[in-house]
């Protein structure tokens, strides 16, 4: 990937270059604030994208949206038919019923039992009116009629577990929206057979008001990502407009083919002007500070023990030690023990001891 570099100056200063009396050009040293920054392309995908199918084996009945509509989440998107599910539904609400009615039975019986129990003990406070045999058998008939109602109860259960099991399948006829957003593609038309064994799409779901812009950032360059950080992009369809928007994850990882870290950007796109699949040129800026100290590039003198500038002071040279930075035409930003309007002597080299007079 090749990569345009180009330095933003917020402010350009010319190095002026003066004479010293024996011919010695001097040049003053000069602030200015400095912030570099790369082009890189950029790929605009959808927040979210989902392929939409049915869980369940049906005919699609009707497609209540196309390519292009927006919608929002929850709403039926297609409406979906399977006539033998509607056979074992009414099979499961007549198992409920009928296990219903075995319940009342039972309970009735019980009922009965039990209070023939309960007149059989009241006799048999009186000794001689009931046979103590009876009554034990009339107690195992009401232990029998309670283990009978509760047999029931959990048969009853079990037939209303598998209704609400069938109708909630049912509801899987009805494709909903999971999230607000645009469908980019249908797929199926009335009568098409869908569902389980098919692995049909039927529609695909976009999420657009809100979109992720991933930026491939080469590996030198890394360094300058910050979570939270603001981009500035460009796309074609809209020339000398500018978006912006907000570094949001970072994969902290390489790809081990380009070098390249990808770093994803979360941008609003309220009026709908952007789209997935665009490329931006994203302005990546690699660092942002205050000013900097540059000199002519011929000021400064790298030996094989240091690099330095020769500054003019009180008519002498002074070696100063210096830390070359970024170049800016035919300056470069240097830091060391200099000061902004320091003298230094344009063509320097390392023939001119320190202490030299400079007249």
């Amino acid at each position: 990937m090749k990569l345009i570099r180009r330095l933003v100056v917020i402010l350009l200063l010319p190095v002026l270059y003066v004479s010293g009396a024996g011919g010695i050009q001097l040049a003053p040293v000069v602030s200015k604030p400095l912030s570099e920054s790369i082009e890189l392309p950029g790929e605009l995908q959808a927040f979210q994208i989902v392929s939409l199918s049915a869980k369940i084996r049906s005919y699609v009945r009707e497609v209540l949206v196309d390519r292009g509509s927006i919608v929002r989440q929850g709403q039926i998107l297609l409406e979906l038919s399977a006539p033998e599910m509607d056979a074992q539904i009414a099979e499961a609400q007549s198992k409920v019923q009928a296990a219903a009615a075995d319940r009342l039975q039972a309970e009735a019986q019980l009922t009965a039992v039990q209070s023939t129990y309960d007149r059989m003990r009241k006799a048999a406070e009186t000794p001689g009116a009931i046979a103590g045999n009876d009554l034990v058998l009339a107690g195992k008939q009401v232990d029998s009629g309670r283990a009978l109602v509760q047999s029931r109860r959990e048969a009853e259960t079990a037939a209303q577990s598998l209704l609400r099991s069938q109708k909630e399948l049912e509801d899987y006829l009805h494709i909903r929206a999971p999230f607000s957003g645009v469908i980019s593609e249908r797929l199926v038309h009335p009568g098409a057979l869908v569902g389980s064994g098919t692995d049909m799409p039927l529609l695909v779901l976009q999420e657009v008001a809100r979109l992720r812009l991933v930026v491939p950032v080469p590996e030198e360059d890394t360094g300058a990502i910050r979570k939270g950080g603001r981009v500035t992009f460009h796309v074609t369809s809209a020339p000398g407009r500018s978006y912006r928007g907000t570094i949001s994850r970072i994969a902290h990882a390489l790809d081990a083919k380009t070098r390249t870290m990808a770093v994803e950007l979360d941008v609003l796109n309220r009026d709908g002007s952007l789209a997935p699949g665009m490329y931006p040129s994203v302005t990546w800026t690699l660092h942002s500070r205050g000013a900097s100290l540059f000199v002519p590039k011929t000021a400064v003198v790298t030996t094989s023990e240091r690099t330095f500038v020769i500054r003019d002071e009180g008519g002498r040279a002074e070696w100063v030690n210096v830390v070359k930075g970024v170049a800016q035409g035919d300056s470069v930003e240097v830091s060391g023990n200099l000061h902004a309007g320091d003298k230094v002597v344009a063509r320097a080299t390392d023939e001119m001891r320190e202490g030299t007079t400079i007249d």
